[in-house]
């Protein structure tokens, strides 16, 4: 063969054809290996299901599955059968075949018993892909009438994501789902794994009933364990005796307990409605503020038109923390997070606490922030809970004795950040204008120039925030206390002078620590900084000395740091001190201080190398986001 055969083609394409570099026949082959489906054309093995001959292709069914594979060439007795016997529903069966021979399945022209017995065998026989389809289909297609059987059918066959968009609409279809007929023929592993939720909202007694009407059609199964998933303590007394010892399904001894329970107990195990991600304090859910002067502010939606006048619900401050704004939910909700807009239009700053209740006489203190100064926008976190009431109390206003609020939200989220003792750990940088931070302290050609995020843009005249040597500090309010461990600092570095400065943190801007010391040090340009995690409210900056002038100037603040490079920094030296945990529990030599260091400098030079084009990525978006707001 000539070497010129093994060119590749060239020459000139004709005018208006579309380019093709290769010959796609996809659905016509599909077509025609769809034409061997269910015919005895070329076929070497028959599957007799339902007394029905059902003729294949071995080297199909192998390709496209590994338990066929197994089946047909594994060694078992099938690899030399010609007929081979199935216990399988025989639709659902020939829908399967259909697929592995056309990779095509039409769910829509199949009935919902047909499809839930494809996807058990598509389960079976490992075709992963048709059983994730399959999974996604019933997802839009989920009702009243087919949501007992798809849930059974997606925990019995571990379909995680199905199962709980399944959990999610019954929770969402409580009451409705306890009257359907279909509820009769769930398993009694997904009726106790309903009734286990907290979020399965429903008065009890309807439960009872629904679970009382169940036992009755499934009697072959322990109804006690099924029953002692009902609250019984939720229901009223009249219930109790009128409805539940009637049926003679429980010990008397239980229905005493649960009505002791009812009058001792301070935490009742409520059931609440859960809606993700979506505010429940609105006129949408019925909620509304019953106490508080000005109630209808709190609630409207409107976070941009208040002023000194109007736009916010207060009460007065007493030294007894005896009055309060209360917030009713139109139903008990299970909610995890609160953010509240405190009146923001100076510099003042608040101290309060939240309480929540499911019943107005048992309160939980969920967040306490009456040692702290805080300001504008509150992101508040706290373990998941049924709630019916919150109360706003504020304790200190740094301007007068009123306390107020703008707007309240309150939701359930699926991921909340880590709370320590009560206080955020943020990941990312707090100390920024959109989350309520502000400059107190340092002179600036622009207010916040410290914050708005711009590290780019600024020269000889602006662009930075700076104070007078020996006289002034830079002091910085973040708008809530936030548990961090580092900062990121940029210094004004557009020529070659370096600066000595120090960082305090505080609380409350009277007792502050003293967490980055650099006095003694020539500093220049980015400085990145850890130290032991703290709350932190306050951020002073102090300049020390400047090679160039009398006056400290920073360009940037982060808290805590967002420096890639750094991040890489701490990774490894968290490794480095799980490492150490770990070889000390073996008895070994740790690694010295010196083995340490080196491998934190290995870390930050090859952090380096990748730090300017990410710096630069980062700088193009945050620049990019600036003139969006600007415009």
């Amino acid at each position: 063969m000539s070497s010129q055969s093994h060119r590749k083609m060239s020459g000139t394409r004709l005018p208006n054809k579309p380019r093709s570099d290769a010959v796609e026949l996809t659905e016509l082959f599909s077509a025609q290996m769809a034409q061997l489906c269910l015919n005895e054309d070329y076929s070497d093995v028959t599957f007799i299901v339902e007394n029905q001959r059902l003729p294949a292709h071995r080297v199909m069914l192998a390709a496209r599955s590994e338990y066929f594979r197994a089946l047909l060439y594994g060694g078992l007795s099938e690899s030399t059968q010609k007929d081979i016997h199935l216990k399988v529903p025989v639709e659902a069966f020939k829908a399967l075949l259909r697929y592995i021979y056309s990779g095509h399945l039409s769910l829509s022209q199949m009935d919902e018993d047909n499809i839930l017995d494809t996807l058990g065998l598509a389960n079976q026989y490992g075709l992963t892909e048709l059983e994730l389809a399959i999974s996604d289909y019933l997802v839009q297609y989920l009702a009243l009438n087919n949501a007992c059987a798809i849930l059974d059918a997606a925990r019995l066959y571990n379909l995680e994501k199905l199962t709980k968009v399944c959990l999610t609409f019954m929770d969402r279809n409580a009451a409705d789902i306890l009257q359907h007929e279909t509820f009769k023929n769930l398993s009694k592993e997904s009726l106790e794994e309903i009734l286990r939720r907290d979020s399965f909202f429903a008065p009890e007694v309807q439960i009872f009933l629904a679970v009382w009407v169940w036992g009755k059609l499934n009697r072959n199964v322990d109804l006690q364990s099924v029953v002692s998933y009902v609250r019984l303590p939720l229901m009223n007394l009249d219930h109790l005796l009128q409805v539940v010892r009637p049926s003679g399904i429980l010990d008397p001894n239980k229905l005493l307990d649960a009505i002791e329970e009812q009058s001792t107990s301070k935490y009742l195990k409520y059931r609440a409605a859960l809606w993700p991600k979506e505010n429940v304090a609105t006129a949408k859910f019925a909620s509304r503020t019953i106490h508080g002067e000005c109630p209808t502010q709190l609630l409207n939606g409107d976070i941009t038109s208040y002023d000194m006048e109007k736009g916010y619900t207060r009460h007065c401050i007493s030294d007894a923390n005896d009055s309060g704004i209360v917030v009713e939910l139109g139903t008990i909700c299970l909610i995890n997070h609160i953010k509240i807009l405190l009146w923001d239009r100076d510099n003042r700053a608040y101290s309060y606490f939240i309480e929540v209740s499911a019943n107005q006489i048992q309160w939980d203190r969920v967040i306490d922030y009456s040692q702290y100064h805080c300001r504008s926008w509150q992101y508040l976190y706290f373990q998941a809970r049924p709630v019916r009431y919150i109360k706003l109390v504020g304790t200190h206003n740094t301007v007068n004795k009123v306390f107020h609020v703008v707007s309240l939200e309150a939701m359930h989220i699926m991921n909340i950040p880590r709370v320590v003792e009560g206080i955020v750990a943020p990941t990312g940088n707090v100390a920024t204008i959109e989350m309520g931070a502000v400059v107190v302290d340092g002179v600036s050609r622009t207010r916040n120039a410290l914050l708005n995020g711009n590290y780019v843009d600024y020269d000889w005249d602006s662009g930075y925030t700076c104070h007078q040597l020996g006289s002034g500090e830079i002091l910085v309010r973040l708008a809530q206390p936030y548990y961090v461990g580092s900062m990121r600092l940029l210094l004004w570095d557009c020529d070659d002078r370096t600066y000595s400065f120090y960082i305090e943190t505080s609380t409350n801007q009277k007792d502050w620590t003293m967490v980055i010391d650099k006095r003694d040090e020539q500093a220049r340009s980015w400085q990145n900084f850890t130290f032991t995690a703290r709350p932190v409210v306050f951020i002073r900056i102090v300049g020390t000395r400047n090679t160039a002038n009398e006056i400290f100037h920073c360009v940037h603040l982060e808290c805590p740091s967002e420096d890639p490079n750094s991040l890489l920094i701490e990774n490894e030296k968290q490794r480095l001190a799980e490492d150490k945990k770990q070889l000390k529990l073996n008895d070994t030599e740790p690694s010295t201080s010196r083995e340490i260091s080196n491998n934190i400098n290995s870390s930050r030079h090859s952090g380096e190398e990748r730090e300017k084009s990410i710096v630069e990525e980062d700088v193009l978006v945050q620049f990019d986001n600036n003139s969006m707001d600007e415009q």
